[in-house]
Order: C-alpha cells, then sequence, then structure tokens
C-alpha cells in the first residue's frame, strides 16, 4: 500500500516508521511553539495526506512525549479529508512544553475500517456483562 504524502511547507518532514516492524508513522511539528501548561493547540505538521478508501489515519501518542505529560486529542483522519494534518496536543503537565520544528510529536497507524449498516431496533441481544461498564470488572 501507499501513502500519498504533499508538502504544504518547503522544510515539512515526511511521517516515517522509525524502526522496522513500527506500527505507526512518526509525525513531525512543522512550527516551532511552546505549549503551557493545560493549553490546547492544533499543531502543524506541513503535510496533506491521501489515505486509501477503505482506510484511516488514527494518530496516537509518542511515548516520550506522554512520559512529559503532552498527549494528542481526537486523532482521526478520513480517507476522504484532504487538508493538513494537525495534531491536537494538551500540556497536563506542570511546566511549558516546547516544541521544535521537526521534532516528533505524535504517530499515525494506517488501519482498515468495517462499513456498517446502523439499524434501530426496539432491544439489543443479552450478555454476561449487560450494562456493567466503568469499574464493574472490579479493582484488580
Amino acid at each position: 500500500m501507499e501513502l500519498k504524502v504533499k508538502k504544504v511547507q518547503m522544510d515539512a518532514k515526511l511521517p516515517q516508521y522509525g524502526h522496522t516492524g513500527d506500527a505507526g508513522l512518526d509525525l513531525f511539528s512543522s512550527i516551532d511553539f511552546v505549549l503551557e501548561k493545560g493549553q490546547v493547540e492544533a499543531i502543524p505538521s506541513g503535510i496533506k495526506v491521501s489515505i486509501p478508501d477503505g482506510f484511516v489515519g488514527l494518530i496516537w501518542d509518542k511515548s516520550g512525549v506522554s512520559l512529559k505529560g503532552v498527549h494528542r486529542l481526537a486523532g482521526v483522519i478520513d480517507s476522504g479529508y484532504r487538508g493538513e494534518v494537525k495534531v491536537v496536543m494538551i500540556n497536563l503537565s506542570h511546566e511549558p512544553f516546547v516544541i521544535n520544528s521537526g521534532m516528533k510529536i505524535a504517530q499515525m497507524l494506517i488501519q482498515p475500517i468495517s462499513k456498517v449498516d446502523v439499524i434501530e431496533v426496539e432491544d439489543l441481544d443479552e450478555t454476561a456483562r449487560g450494562e456493567g461498564g466503568f469499574g464493574s470488572t472490579g479493582k484488580f
């Protein structure tokens, strides 16, 4: 499979796998930015992508960035989207987080999707779990 990528900023870095066997393509910031504590910002990557029909790009955290208390929010890139890829980031730490142009800020997994037909029904099938959620399996 190919992922077609167009740079919208000349010095933008193309997504790339850090290691053989990695699931996610590294995404890079195309700007210098200071993400203040508690701040949410859409950080541009400087690229547009053409994800093949039947697939989705899912944006996930980079573990090294997460260890600093900075996470990504949102993160679905549909196959029909042709705008610039931006990574919505939040700084949950107590310190400003410095983002440099060319820095790895997230990773994108390209995954197949399944289409479903939505059908309204009067009742759902019964399961052993039922309506149990949020802690229903116990603490350990």
